[in-house]
């Protein structure tokens, strides 16, 4: 592509107004990427549960309305900005949000009639069938590793494997309890997998994450909507408490619970979940001078061009079975029936297909 008038408009979904269902434009203009920045097209698209409090407005006031949404995905490189030389035109890249290697290329911004402002975006943005992202937001595709299940490199396996086997790396024979079963949640259940864990402790209100879990390697399944999991906890481990607590749920009183069920004297609970805007947690400073231990987890602190390809050799070999997460797929025209049956808690992780005719790697 050399200039302006080669490049088509595309589809995409625009936050334009908090808590309102997104506005799924069809002629948005392209502009061709700027030093550090790479044209996509994108193949799918996955819906993290941040997206989803952002389209709602549970994360605080947006100076940048109206803008565009997600971040992890797969897509093809259609063109190339100054100074990249992470990734070629052609090459099959995933694309997420926590930065790696190359130029950060900034934010973008798009034109259309619809709107008296440009829509802005980040440094990268997946609820559209094409995208300028910064170079440092992509990783190439590992070989093998499918289009739709790629996405999931993008956010949920680098934060919520990444929880397990870099933050944690859990001690053999630990028990390790695992709060709220989406994308992330589950990912960092099957990473324990990876070590020699005495019990693995799956909490949810959904009975579908649940037996989903088991499948897993899930040692024990608490239903939070029918049990206390803190003293099912303590049951299970002989009154102790558990080591390693993940919470991945998004809820402040769930980072309580968590923290509440692991054990004095060296437990850790790691969140990675960002709950609404404005809400607090409490807990009593008297089990942190007994030894517990809270922080918060980014992105599992996970370096993409370095765990990428760790983990998709593991999925290769059997060992992360994430397909399992992919249950639900829609077109870039249903995102708000996405949304809902996330916010429902009826789907693990939302698969938006955009354009599944890029193929897969060989």
């Amino acid at each position: 592509m050399s200039n302006e008038q080669q490049l088509p408009q595309m589809k995409a979904a625009v936050l334009s107004r908090l808590a309102q269902p997104l506005e799924v434009i069809p002629n948005i203009s392209l502009t061709l990427p700027q030093r550090g920045q790479l044209l996509v097209k994108l193949a799918y698209s996955g819906v993290c549960h941040s997206q989803l409090m952002e389209a709602r407005g549970l994360r605080g006031p947006d100076a940048y309305l109206p803008h565009l949404l997600g971040h992890e995905g797969s897509a093809k490189v259609i063109a190339i900005g100054e100074g990249v030389t992470k990734v070629a035109v052609g090459d099959l890249v995933v694309l997420g949000w926590i930065k790696g290697d190359g130029i950060d290329g900034g934010g973008a911004r798009y034109k259309c009639d619809c709107f008296d402002h440009d829509i802005n975006a980040g440094g990268v943005t997946t609820f559209n069938e094409y995208a300028l992202v910064s170079e440092n937001r992509v990783v190439p595709l590992p070989a093998g590793v499918p289009l739709d299940v790629a996405v999931l490199f993008g956010c949920a396996v680098p934060t919520g494997a990444g929880i397990i086997t870099n933050d944690l790396r859990p001690a053999a024979g630990s028990t390790v309890a695992i709060f709220g079963l989406g994308g992330i949640g589950l990912s960092a259940l099957m990473a324990t997998m990876l070590f020699d864990c005495a019990q693995v402790i799956a909490v949810d209100i959904s009975a579908d994450k649940l037996e989903l879990s088991r499948s897993f390697g899930a040692t024990h399944t608490i239903d939070a909507s029918r049990e206390d999991p803190v003293a099912e906890i303590r049951k299970l481990t002989a009154g102790r408490g558990a080591d390693y607590a993940v919470e991945a749920s998004g809820q402040a009183s769930v980072i309580e619970q968590a923290f509440d069920s692991v054990r004095r004297g060296g437990g850790a609970c790691v969140f990675a979940s960002h709950p609404a805007h404005g809400t607090r947690i409490s807990i009593d400073p008297f089990e942190l001078i007994c030894g517990k231990e809270i922080r918060g987890s980014w992105g599992g602190s996970s370096n993409p061009d370095r765990d990428i390809p760790l983990f998709a050799k593991l999925y290769l070999e059997g060992r992360l079975p994430l397909e399992k997460l992919l249950t639900h797929r829609y077109r870039l025209d249903q995102i708000n029936q996405a949304l809902d049956d996330m916010e429902q808690h009826r789907v693990v992780r939302p698969l938006i297909e955009i354009d599944p005719s890029l193929g897969t790697t060989t």
